[in-house]
């Protein structure tokens, strides 16, 4: 499993983050192959399972002691960082850009720009191919604080809504594509 190996490298089995990084991008992982399953998405189970795992890898060199992670950088950008490290890793390219391309909805440069998000500016973060918006779409519902349980729709929503119209009605795009309902 490409996943476990990545994992094993940069998490230790004696640390905290390891065990919530697992639950979460298990959950994720969950949701993800029970839509591709139902909807009977053009995606192996592999692709899926390698993609929700390491979605969050760059989570490890960000500054957020509540999920016991104490890099330096803000929290926003563990997806450009995790594109970074699994290319380092030499993993393939379809798993770092699920990783920087997952963050919320998507986030265009225009938004990094205007709102001086810190992350490295110039680059979009929209989710693109079919395993990029799956795996947006089904971390969404799932966090790394709390109970971890999964959120429901009018949760994600208000949440995606406090970021602005545009980001709500680009997780409703994603809904409409992925929702078993």
């Amino acid at each position: 499993m490409l996943w476990q190996t990545i994992i094993d490298k940069y998490y230790p089995a004696d640390r905290k983050v390891r065990g919530i990084l697992l639950s979460h991008s298990h959950a994720v992982a969950t949701m993800a192959l029970a839509i591709a399953r139902k909807k009977h998405l053009p995606l192996t189970e592999e692709e899926i399972e390698n993609a929700a795992m390491l979605h969050d890898i760059g989570i490890i060199a960000t500054d957020a002691p509540g999920i016991d992670c104490h890099g330096t950088a803000p929290y926003l950008a563990h997806g450009a960082i995790g594109a970074d490290m699994l290319r380092a890793q030499g993993a393939p390219e379809i798993y770092a850009l699920v990783a920087e391309r997952h963050t919320g909805a998507g986030l265009t440069a225009a938004e990094i720009e205007a709102r001086s998000l810190p992350m490295p500016h110039g680059r979009c973060y929209m989710p693109e191919s079919l395993l990029e918006k799956l795996i947006c779409y089904a971390d969404c519902f799932f966090s790394k604080s709390g109970d971890m349980k999964q959120k429901s729709l009018e949760r994600v929503e208000a949440s995606m809504a406090s970021f602005g119209p545009d980001v709500l009605q680009r997780f409703r795009i994603l809904h409409a594509e992925f929702d078993l309902g």
